[in-house]
């Protein structure tokens, strides 16, 4: 069985406060959109965990795919050994939330395989243990989402009329380190509210906290940025903690980026 564990985009993203457990409480706006990840589950006699495609910074015992089939196998001891591959192309360390949508995709699809019969609020149970933004994937729907991101409520985005283009530099974003760099800020409006707004009014309003301290460390980023706004974006921001960033254009608007060969770039279509 294949499943297709797609990236995300952060619309606007406040880093509220630290809360005593360690993690932050924050608003945003999750958006699906549609740069995958490959992961084929099957039956074996004995567990295996192998990789293609982007090399995978971490031992294979690490990896959150792996980590998803233990924590279900610790409730369900009758799960059997399975053969995981996972072929990835979201680039990581990059703000699309690619590691988080693989671990989720693997406790829908032992779920679904297996039929263990677990509801969608307690796959959001499980998917938290694994990271903050897994939730949002068990759902993978334009959501509103607050505490350390597991708060989602569905919201209504068309962005129909618009396609994204999303560039990523290949810099690999520490997210403990940005969350280091971060001093809460004053609101006056939530997330919630600015994006139900006319989409020309989120340059001003709709922000990203964590683009301060990764422009200043990363001017190039911040370059990236400026030349989506010159390209004629609508609206323009860096995703998550970096490195990717992305703009909304009309989708008739001609682009041309002249990037460097080790940039990925990706005209998505909402």
């Amino acid at each position: 069985m294949v499943v297709f564990p797609n990236a995300k985009i952060n619309l606007g993203l406040t880093i509220l406060n630290k809360r005593d457990d360690g993690y932050h409480n924050l608003e945003t706006v999750f958006y699906p959109v549609l740069i995958k990840d490959v992961l084929e589950i099957i039956a074996a006699d004995t567990f295996e965990f192998t990789t293609s495609g982007i090399s995978i910074d971490a031992i294979n015992e690490e990896n959150i795919c792996i980590q998803a089939y233990q924590l279900l196998k610790k409730d369900f001891p009758k799960l059997p050994a399975v053969k995981m591959h996972l072929h990835k192309t979201i680039p990581m360390g990059a703000g699309l939330g690619g590691g988080s949508a693989d671990g989720a995709f693997t406790l829908k699809l032992l779920n679904q395989k297996f039929e263990l019969g677990l509801s969608t609020a307690q796959l959001i149970k499980y998917s938290l243990q694994l990271g903050s933004d897994c939730p949002f994937f068990i759902l993978n729907k334009p959501s509103f989402a607050s505490g350390r991101g597991e708060i989602l409520e569905e919201i209504n985005i068309d962005l129909s009329n618009y396609k994204i283009i999303l560039i990523n530099p290949g810099i690999l974003i520490r997210t403990g380190w940005a969350f280091t760099q971060l001093t809460p800020p004053l609101l006056s409006k939530k997330r919630k509210e600015i994006i139900q707004q006319p989409i020309d009014s989120w340059k001003a309003e709709l922000l990203n906290d964590f683009e301060t301290p990764v422009f200043k460390k990363y001017p190039e980023i911040k370059s990236i940025k400026e030349e989506l706004y010159n390209q004629g974006a609508i609206y323009a921001s860096m995703s998550g903690s970096g490195s990717s960033v992305f703009g909304i254009f009309n989708k008739e608007e001609i682009t041309n980026f002249p990037l460097p060969e080790n940039y990925f770039i990706k005209e998505l279509f909402c």
